[in-house]
């Protein structure tokens, strides 16, 4: 018999939560992890929850009994939005979507999608001027779409930006109501929330069947993911992709591929606006190391601290904070004697264990010099920014590439200054995102 699950019990409990929960995931997670520990069991509307907090029930779900678990239902109603795209299917169609996607991210192509992400870069920062105030969470929202635009599907998306911009932020701000009891259902009913959801899912829709629609009428001959999808055919009866198959694989890359890198630049930009003695380090390294007009892909071995800041500030505040499975069957938990019945969805926080103190010396600094050090304490998954195991990000390097890169172009030529009376807060949606914005003031480098 399965030992008594811990967690918040009580019907009143359990609305608090669910309130709770839906309305800030952070604050209900941390409550709970501070108050249970590593294993806690939920229920929201009669379904069963658990949260898990300990690297190795990362490794256990994510990457040894990967298999026992499909996605969570956060990305079971992200299909509202994404479809059946690389990020929400599951089984035979995710491995057959993955090894069609994977020719596009070898490393071999890195090198030619760095050139694009640089002139994209240096292009985004002429634009600013000494003493101006920009939002740059907007900016780099901005810059990260024109960049998977033009290295994943080959299309300068740039003068389309705003309306897609608009879009993405309307979705995901809305995108809370598909998170709720029968969420799937009430996307569609006619209130104002599903009724924005809707508009918004339109607009993006729009835009992506028409890059479909321009690539199939010019051919496929190109290298990039969207010829790939386009000219790619069944092997076993030589049927090629629908539009909508293809609208799904390129509206889940559109977002993963510019939402949580533009989100990860913008709070490592606004801790080296806190925390000036790294912002200089990060300067001084780009300026003795990228001996060329800008910085290039040959220079990314050498920039170890600018890479070591990126990290530290994905520690901190990681794009993705919340990993979610759906246990296909009973599911003993590792180092425990708890059992959690099949159906349960398990949660992986990375905003929790990123911060725990149990694997991190002093884990609420921003220290980047952590990453040239061993600590004793660190689990190998108390770390998972990009999730682990055979679902780990298939752009990974791509996003490694991409942040380093800007923040090297952006810290050459200009020192950033957060704006008197902008306010810092978390809005955990699909990804985690600055709630009020980023407000920042532009000063030259003086490099």
């Amino acid at each position: 018999m399965p030992t008594r699950l811990p967690g918040p019990r009580g019907a009143a409990a359990a609305r608090l939560l669910a309130l709770a929960f839906l309305r800030d995931r952070l604050v209900p997670l941390r409550e709970i992890a501070n108050r249970y520990g590593d294993v806690a069991f939920f229920s929201i509307a009669g379904a069963p929850y658990a949260l898990l907090n300990h690297p190795d029930h990362v490794r256990d779900v994510l990457v040894t009994r990967h298999r026992a678990f499909h996605k969570g239902v956060g990305l079971e109603r992200a299909k509202v939005l994404l479809g059946e795209g690389l990020l929400t299917s599951e089984d035979e169609r995710h491995q057959r979507q993955r090894r069609l996607l994977q020719p596009a991210f070898h490393r071999d192509r890195i090198p030619a999608y760095a050139s694009t992400v640089v002139d994209y870069a240096e292009r985004f920062v002429a634009r600013w001027s000494e003493g101006e105030t920009r939002d740059i969470s907007q900016e780099m929202a901005h810059l990260t779409l024109a960049v998977a635009g033009k290295t994943l599907f080959d299309t300068d998306v740039e003068e389309r930006a705003d309306i897609i911009g608009t879009a993405v932020t309307q979705a995901l701000a809305t995108f809370n109501i598909a998170l709720m009891p029968y969420g799937d259902r009430i996307v569609n009913w006619p209130i104002p929330p599903a009724r924005r959801f809707r508009n918004a899912r339109a607009g993006l829709d729009e835009i992506v069947f028409q890059m479909v629609a321009e690539r199939r009428a010019a051919g496929a001959a190109g290298r990039d993911v969207l010829s790939t999808l386009v000219a790619a055919r069944d092997e076993d009866d030589g049927t090629g992709m629908t539009d909508v198959e293809i609208r799904d694989e390129v509206m889940t890359l559109l977002l993963a591929g510019h939402e949580t890198t533009a989100n990860a630049l913008t709070w490592t930009l606004y801790l080296l606006s806190q925390h000036p003695e790294a912002r200089d380090k990060v300067a001084c390294e780009v300026r003795d190391v990228c001996t060329g007009p800008v910085a290039s892909f040959d220079d990314l071995p050498l920039l170890t601290y600018t890479r070591a800041v990126l990290s530290e500030a994905m520690r901190l505040f990681p794009p993705a904070y919340l990993v979610g499975r759906r246990a296909l069957e009973d599911y003993p938990v590792p180092n425990t004697d708890y059992i959690l019945p099949a159906r349960t969805v398990v949660f992986l926080s990375q905003y929790l264990l990123h911060r725990d103190e149990r694997f991190w010396n002093d884990p609420s600094t921003f220290r980047p010099e952590r990453w040239y050090e061993v600590e004793p304490s660190r689990h190998r998954y108390a770390y998972f920014p990009f999730g682990a195991g055979p679902r780990i990000c298939i752009g990974e390097q791509f996003a490694w590439m991409e942040g380093i890169l800007v923040l090297a172009t952006i810290v050459r030529r200009w020192r950033l200054q957060l704006a008197p009376g902008q306010k810092i807060g978390l809005s955990p949606t699909i990804t985690l995102r600055s709630r009020y914005g980023m407000r920042m003031r532009i000063e030259s480098a003086g490099l």
